[in-house]
């Protein structure tokens, strides 16, 4: 069954304050909208349950990227393609800007804006992976204040978020310290494009003399939430990669990871894709040092 639109209202405030006036005089009630990729799905379908959205589409503060000599800020309502065509980003975080890429066809990426990725909370979101291995850090904002909150600890269970009913997401920030890594993103999915994952990877990683100095992966689609893998990035933390530390590491991350049976794919298959691809990072992560 198809929504009726004479049942919703959607207002456009045009400023933050406005919008956050709103929140706070009805909390829960109203939803904020900027791309709207994700809530136009439910909408279509006549699943959207809430009946009162605000557009924050057009509002200034949420669409910049600001870059600071210690990190980047990026406004929650900043698109996929803002994102992707950004010079620092591609250049320095270059694990969010192919994961831009990979989300829906270019339309999607030209309206899907980041801060929807998160508070969506969908655990096959192309994007969070790599806000994990960059740890990255939400700003949250209410007419009570702001507050900051580590992204790893944003979301609590399967769509559930730390996201409180009068908060908005403000920005998100990165720290400008992971040029020097080797990068690695890998997306399994049923097309070569506009598909969601069955498995995603976002991998960072040093090496030197042969010994792992340091080693952050995370995985979508893998759990209820988006996955840092940090039992296995321990074990991996200074080791020589060789082939037993590979074959160890794939038994770590089956451990680690909770899939599930869906529509997509199998458990089984998640589990040995997912350790293959850390696998197949590890042996990229070899291959740099042996390169230079």
């Amino acid at each position: 069954m198809r929504s009726d639109p004479a049942e919703y209202r959607l207002v456009s405030p045009g400023n933050l304050q406005a919008v956050l006036s709103l929140l706070a005089g009805e909390p829960a009630q109203w939803l904020p909208i900027a791309g709207g990729t994700d809530l136009m799905v439910l909408y279509s379908a006549g699943k959207l349950p809430n009946r009162k959205l605000i557009n924050i589409w057009n509002i200034p503060e949420l669409r910049q990227i600001e870059v600071f000599p210690d990190r980047i800020r990026i406004g929650a309502a900043c698109t996929y393609t803002a994102l992707r065509e950004h010079d620092i980003v591609s250049r320095e975080f270059p694990l969010l800007a192919i994961a831009a890429s990979w989300t829906g066809g270019i339309a999607n990426q030209n309206r899907g804006t980041l801060g929807g990725n998160i508070a969506n909370a969908s655990p096959a979101a192309d994007s969070l992976p790599a806000l994990l291995v960059y740890d990255a850090e939400l700003t949250l904002i209410s007419v009570r204040g702001e507050r900051r909150v580590d992204y790893r600890s944003f979301h609590t269970g399967y769509k559930q978020t730390a996201l409180g009913a009068d908060e908005l997401i403000r920005d998100i920030s990165l720290p400008r310290r992971f040029s020097g890594y080797v990068s690695h993103a890998r997306k399994v999915g049923t097309r070569n494009a506009q598909a969601i994952s069955k498995v995603c990877l976002a991998a960072l990683g040093q090496i030197a003399n042969g010994t792992i100095r340091d080693v952050r992966l995370a995985l979508g689609s893998v759990a209820p939430v988006p996955l840092r893998l940090n039992e296995t990035e321990q074990a991996l933390s200074g080791k020589r990669i060789e082939p037993s530390l590979i074959d160890a590491a794939r038994k770590n991350v089956v451990k680690e990871i909770r899939p599930i049976d869906d529509i997509r794919s199998t458990a089984r298959y998640r589990a040995v894709v997912a350790g293959n691809l850390v696998a197949e990072f590890l042996e990229k992560l070899a291959a740099a040092e042996a390169n230079t």
